[in-house]
């Protein structure tokens, strides 16, 4: 099985990173996570869930309560620069920021650094490595824009949090499940969550 690295970042929308680590997880991957200041604050704000400040105790949480291995799930501080990600040589081939906060774009875009999330995914372009970008914003500055065409141009992926609605969804569940299958897809992770166009 493959590992991944997830952030969760303070933009509306931690569902869908919550979800994206629910999915990884049963299908037996493993996940670096990073949890952004602010996302502690929407998780919060969203959700009924509340996340452990500590980091060893956010690890601990999460394992339960999406009842994944030992050391399937693993958590990285904002200032942890010995985490495998921080590097080229022990990071993953994979990276998804879901949600991206706008702000967390700038940063990967002008190559800042300033925290472990945003180290992870400089690491991720100089690395040549898959970068999937979830921004849930609307509606969208001329500063977002470039620095969304400016982040494609250097090879990530922007996957704007839009879900359809031609599967029909009866749940908020099915709008959530819309977006992570996209995501699963792009890592090429099997899902049955949506079914594919025309079968």
């Amino acid at each position: 099985m493959s590992t991944f690295s997830i952030a969760i970042t303070g933009a509306s929308g931690v569902q869908y990173g919550l979800r994206l680590v629910e999915c990884l997880v049963k299908q037996g991957h493993s996940v670096y996570l990073m949890v952004s200041k602010a996302a502690y604050i929407v998780v919060a704000t969203e959700t009924d869930i509340k996340l452990p400040a500590q980091t060893s105790k956010l690890e601990s949480f999460l394992t339960e309560y999406f009842n994944a291995q030992a050391n399937q799930i693993r958590v990285f501080g904002k200032e942890d620069w010995f985490a495998p990600m921080a590097s080229g040589s022990g990071a993953p081939s994979h990276m998804v920021v879901c949600p991206c906060s706008t702000g967390t774009l700038s940063a990967i875009a002008t190559g800042a650094s300033n925290n472990l999330i945003e180290r992870a995914a400089d690491v991720a372009l100089k690395e040549r490595r898959k970068l999937i970008l979830v921004p849930r914003e609307t509606p969208y500055s001329e500063i977002h824009l470039e620095n969304m065409l400016k982040l494609t141009r250097m090879g990530a992926i922007i996957l704007p949090a839009n879900p359809g609605f031609y599967h029909r969804p009866d749940a908020v569940e099915g709008l959530i499940d819309f977006i992570v299958a996209r995501i699963l897809d792009q890592l090429g992770v099997e899902q049955t969550l949506m079914a594919r166009w025309g079968r």
